[in-house]
């Protein structure tokens, strides 16, 4: 028998779905707008003068736009890379790692200070270090503006791909490499065999987002960016003192496309992997 509502509790649930609505309405009526002026073949992205595909034209068109965007997508490919490669082997060592040491906690809180702390303290740290790297110590390589970048975007999100992992393989049995060992595999054959597969969920996703993340980080890109290594959105930022253009728009859109794809597929494979996001908060905060 279902159970029929009072009317205070009808009232009650659609006041909550209006508010719901109008709370979503709020956050993505100015994304639905940039993506609705790409459109726009004016000359200033304020003024709608008629619809057509001249900005996507226009920004492919652009050398700048392309790249900034080609200096974007290459930071956030191998800052991920490094973030996973770094994260993998952290959140392995935390999962097998003692909950109670001394050690295990210590590394944890550090993960989960530098999350919460905020980008322009870790550009303003970064900038002189990159520059005593590169100019006092003579490692010329820091002086590269892709590299600065990659290493800045590397640490931030190295955290988050620590903590993913660690959800991964926190609830696996380790007597699983145990039996490994047991039947002559070495350490590396048990990692490669055991411990890398179960972990690879984890990995992906955390790689995936720890891309997303550097796509659209402009405070650290602004502070350790170098001529010639402008990223897109230091580049958006940098036209918003001017005045905006169609192709700014068209080509943010692209962006936006792009990072909502790899969102998507950081959700399937969290998904698949059985670690949700509550299990990764659960475990930041153990």
């Amino acid at each position: 028998m279902v159970e029929q509502k009072s009317p205070r509790k009808r009232l009650s649930d659609l006041g909550l779905t209006v508010w719901g609505v109008l709370v979503f309405i709020f956050l993505f009526a100015p994304i639905a707008v940039i993506v609705a002026y790409s459109f726009n073949n004016g000359r200033v992205l304020a003024q709608f003068r008629e619809f057509g595909f001249d900005a996507y034209i226009g920004a492919i068109n652009n050398d700048v736009i392309v790249s900034s965007v080609i200096t974007s997508l290459q930071a956030a490919f191998l800052s991920a890379l490094l973030a996973t490669m770094l994260g993998t082997l952290g959140g392995i060592a935390l999962a097998r790692a003692k909950r109670s040491t001394l050690i295990t906690v210590g590394l944890i809180g550090l993960l989960a200070i530098s999350l919460m702390t905020p980008e322009v303290v870790d550009g303003i740290a970064y900038l002189p270090w990159f520059v005593t790297l590169g100019v006092d110590a003579q490692i010329t390589m820091f002086n590269n503006g892709l590299v600065r970048l990659v290493v800045a975007h590397a640490m931030f999100s190295l955290a988050v791909v620590t903590f993913i992992v660690r959800a991964r393989m926190s609830g696996i049995d380790e007597q699983l490499e145990e039996a490994a060992a047991d039947l002559g595999a070495t350490r590396w054959e048990q990692f490669r065999d055991i411990t890398l597969p179960i972990a690879m969920p984890g990995i992906l996703a955390g790689g995936l987002m720890s891309f997303t993340l550097s796509l659209d980080n402009t405070i650290l890109s602004s502070f350790v960016q170098q001529p010639g290594y402008t990223p897109w959105p230091v580049y958006i930022f940098s036209s918003v003192r001017v005045a905006l253009r169609p192709e700014v728009a068209a080509m943010s859109t692209v962006m936006l496309i792009l990072t909502l794809v790899a969102l998507g597929l950081v959700g399937y494979v969290l998904r698949k992997s059985g670690a949700s996001a509550a299990d990764v908060v659960r475990n930041v905060a153990n």
